[in-house]
């Protein structure tokens, strides 16, 4: 034992402190320990390899990807279209949850559907979200195949969008001018909160 203790006297021991969480964002973290350099980066099973296709460059990647359904460029690329859409409507429906309660407490929220009285047929409602959720997404797909395609209002034509990244589209849709900051923390917010 006393063998152990003096070998392990000899060798100095290297702290490495990290960086508060919030400066690190999903940066790789670099360090060096005995001269060795070693770069790693947040993944969802710390100590695994990503595949190669998930390189870290998207906003929220961890290196989760077992099945390989990414592998292709083109379908990542739609996955994440389709993620990002999926988080903005659970955030929007969390908020939409959220804002019913407090305004009526006395319905709880998945009662509230069977509670409501309308001026109109549910049909009809059904009908109109159908045809302009159609509308919407129809375009989305169009800018996400041929980005900047859809840019302009066909309805309006002095209405357009600024360049843009598909599924960023600032412009009108960011009037809090969000988008002129850091976009990259902002990105893996959005992704982690709808997640």
């Amino acid at each position: 034992m006393a063998a152990f203790a003096s070998t392990m006297a000899a060798r100095p021991v290297t702290v490495l402190r990290s960086a508060p969480r919030k400066s690190m964002a999903g940066a790789p973290l670099k360090a060096t320990s005995n001269g060795a350099k070693v770069v790693m980066r947040d993944m969802w099973l710390p100590g695994a390899d990503a595949p190669a296709h998930l390189d870290g460059k998207m906003a929220g990647d961890f290196g989760f990807d077992p099945l390989g359904l990414g592998a292709d460029p083109k379908a990542l690329s739609w996955y994440r279209e389709a993620e990002l859409q999926h988080c903005r409507w659970a955030m929007a429906a969390v908020a939409g949850i959220l804002a019913a309660e407090i305004a009526n407490p006395n319905v709880f929220f998945y009662e509230a559907a069977t509670k409501a009285t309308l001026p109109f047929p549910i049909l009809g409602v059904v009908a109109a979200q159908f045809l302009m959720m159609h509308y919407v997404e129809i375009r989305r797909w169009r800018d996400w195949q041929k980005p900047g395609s859809v840019d302009k209002d066909p309805l309006f034509p002095g209405n357009a969008l600024p360049s843009h990244e598909v599924g960023y589209p600032g412009g009108i849709f960011d009037p809090m001018g969000y988008s002129k900051g850091n976009l990259d923390e902002l990105k893996l917010k959005e992704i982690k909160n709808g997640r």
